[in-house]
């Protein structure tokens, strides 16, 4: 027991006398590091290894929440807006945008007639020279919002640009897209085609820039960037802002204003009273007389005339009684 008891505190003793050495503590520090970091390094390569092998069947080019979309907003806001023709200098402009600050010359060739309601152009109509089909081209890359059929328009597409502005495309036929599809600026979206809006333009396709839903004129937009459109303010003008469905709104042609009498002439009141005393009776009017009325002067008439018939009477028996009164006299 006691050789036993001397080995321990032996033992202990020289454990403490390494501790009260300056260099004990660093030292355990140091392996301590050691060891832990040569764990971790140990660790992963073991997780590298894993990723190399069959185990997981992810492609290196896979990067999670990563889309196009944002590439083609960057992409749309550097392109030029397009006419929607593979050759500009082969199309000829049929109808124009009704700009309310043009001149009366221009306003009148702006209107169109349909049902014999004048309707302002909210876009242009583009043809060609020959008066054939053609191809209708994508203005703007974007994406593909409405495709509808419509009888009186002549078909409809419309893609959205970027949030609030978009294209249509209308009176077209042979429709290649459908709603969702990502398009290209220059991408065949449909042909040439004839409405009932404008049998004028013959064949032809209506063309509109909008922006919150307000038609701009597309001609002072045409090479400028998506960026120009975004950045212009619209609150001062007074284009024709359509309804849901992007049809254009009728408006009477300017100069039909309510006719109005001309001098000299009398109009009747509206409410049928009779005219006040002092005014002029229209020939051949008759004046409304109540039945009642009449026969109670029909009954007065009479009155008075067997009235005077009883006076003179009355007047002749008097004279006679006088004569006899003289007689016997």
């Amino acid at each position: 027991m006691r050789e036993e008891e001397k080995k321990r505190s032996s033992q202990d003793s020289s454990f403490k006398r390494f501790l009260k050495k300056r260099w004990a503590f660093p030292a355990i520090y140091i392996a301590s590091a050691a060891i832990i970091l040569s764990a971790v390094l140990w660790y992963q390569n073991s997780s590298d290894s894993a990723i190399e092998s069959d185990e997981f069947n992810h492609e290196a080019t896979d990067i999670t929440g990563k889309t196009e979309e944002p590439a083609i907003e960057v992409t749309n806001s550097l392109e030029d807006f397009k006419m929607p023709v593979a050759d500009e200098d082969t199309a000829v402009i049929q109808t124009q945008f009704y700009d309310h600050s043009a001149d009366t010359a221009d306003q009148e060739a702006a209107l169109i007639v349909y049902n014999n309601i004048y309707h302002p152009s909210t876009g242009i109509d583009i043809a060609m020279k020959d008066g054939e089909t053609f191809d209708v081209l994508a203005s703007l890359s974007g994406t593909v919002t409405k495709v509808e059929e419509d009888r009186t328009l002549g078909n409809k597409i419309e893609i959205e640009h970027t949030e609030g502005i978009v294209t249509q495309y209308q009176s077209v036929t042979e429709m290649n897209v459908e709603v969702g599809d990502q398009v290209k600026q220059g991408d065949v979206l449909a042909k040439a085609g004839q409405s009932l809006f404008n049998e004028d333009a013959g064949v032809h396709v209506h063309f509109e820039i909008r922006k919150d839903g307000q038609a701009v004129n597309p001609h002072e937009y045409f090479n400028k960037s998506l960026s120009a459109l975004q950045e212009a303010d619209l609150s001062g003008d007074t284009e024709t802002a359509d309804n849901e469905d992007g049809s254009e709104e009728s408006s009477a042609p300017e100069g039909d204003e309510e006719a109005k009498p001309e001098d000299g002439e009398e109009t009747a009141p509206e409410d049928g009273s009779a005219p006040e005393e002092g005014t002029e009776t229209a020939p051949g009017e008759d004046s409304t007389t109540n039945p009642n009325d009449q026969a109670e002067d029909e009954g007065t008439s009479d009155e008075e005339t067997e009235t005077e018939g009883g006076s003179e009477e009355e007047g002749d028996h008097t004279g006679d009684h006088s004569e006899e009164d003289s007689a016997n006299a």
